[in-house]
């Protein structure tokens, strides 16, 4: 099975997959609204922006596993992304990225080795995996990582048509 084939559930609960939320390149994020790296949201947004024309859609994965830094609801998430950070990116249902409830997505994104080569588990909110068109792993940037480093950039920019 594709990566773009596994069956997610946007934040407002409907079903969908990669595919259809992501017809070209993605930047799939664990997000959270109570992390020290929530401010990474506005350069997701604009990173959205910049390069959603040309065929790039942000996603953003809402996680709690990490000191419970996205506590609420999927309308408290929802109103706190578009209110605080103007977020138009699509949003997931509140998903586990580690441990026995992993879900299926991040259970073959965790496979993927990041600039360092090391795979495994999630470190904590705003990792990134980029996903090229053809849904297989670009590269992956580790939390600290702001989404608009050189190196994200330039990443992005090689997956994408000029």
């Amino acid at each position: 099975m594709s990566l773009n084939d596994i069956a997610l559930t946007t934040l407002d609960g409907n079903a969908t997959t990669l595919a259809e939320l992501a017809p070209g390149a993605a930047l799939v994020v664990n997000v959270a609204s109570k992390c020290g790296l929530t401010p990474q949201y506005t350069a997701l947004e604009k990173l959205a922006q910049e390069y959603g024309d040309r065929g790039l859609t942000v996603i953003g994965v809402p996680c709690n596993q990490f000191m419970g830094q996205e506590p609420g609801t999927a309308e408290e998430i929802q109103t706190f992304c578009s209110t605080t950070y103007g977020v138009t990116f699509p949003l997931l249902a509140k998903t586990d990225v580690n441990g026995p409830d992993r879900h299926p997505l991040y259970a073959e994104l965790t496979k993927i080795a990041d600039g360092s080569g090391e795979a495994g588990d999630i470190q904590w909110n705003f990792e990134k995996f980029l996903l090229a068109p053809d849904g297989t792993v670009a590269n992956r940037f580790r939390p600290r990582t702001e989404p608009d480093a050189p190196e994200v950039v330039a990443a992005i920019e090689a997956v994408l048509p000029n």
